[in-house]
């Protein structure tokens, strides 16, 4: 793995791992929205694209963020989104958290996850940081095997609060 700023690159099992462009947003949007397990989120609806546009923006004015796609023969099977900041705990730590780590459904088991994953590890240790999170729903058992085969371990307890209703 070699590159500048997070513009590395990893191979495994011919897949390529990238940061995500804008013209990667259609195919990663479609990837979000084949994730049935929690209810409709996500839409590939060509009105929908404005919104994904504007967050893709932001992710990538960030610093902090870096959202990337994982590609085999060209087309996009694979996305992540990669942050790594720096906390108080632990002397002024840096941490990584993993998230919305998505495979298309054609793809799984085929290698894309774990190439995407262990790229994950190395970019977080190349941007500085000691820990590398990742959080997945406790419905999705198949990924909790996973990221246990990847060496992650379970040690918290985590919390969500929907926000996006009336307050």
């Amino acid at each position: 793995m070699t590159g500048e700023q997070g513009e590395s690159h990893a191979r495994d099992l011919s897949v390529s791992i990238e940061r995500a462009t804008r013209a990667d947003l259609p195919e990663i949007v479609a990837i979000l929205a084949a994730d049935r397990l929690l209810g409709e989120r996500d839409s590939t609806d060509p009105s929908a694209l404005p919104v994904y546009e504007e967050a893709f923006e932001a992710v990538n004015a960030d610093p902090d963020l870096a959202l990337y796609v994982a590609r085999r023969e060209g087309r996009v099977l694979g996305t992540f989104l990669l942050v790594v900041f720096p906390v108080l705990v632990r002397r002024g730590a840096r941490i990584g958290v993993l998230e919305q780590v998505q495979v298309h459904p054609e793809a799984r088991g085929s290698g894309i996850g774990s190439a995407m994953v262990t790229f994950a590890i190395a970019e977080a240790r190349r941007r500085g940081a000691n820990s590398l999170q990742v959080a997945t729903n406790k419905k999705r058992i198949d990924a909790q095997r996973f990221y246990e085969r990847l060496g992650f371990e379970r040690r918290h307890e985590g919390f969500k609060l929907d926000l996006s209703g009336p307050a």
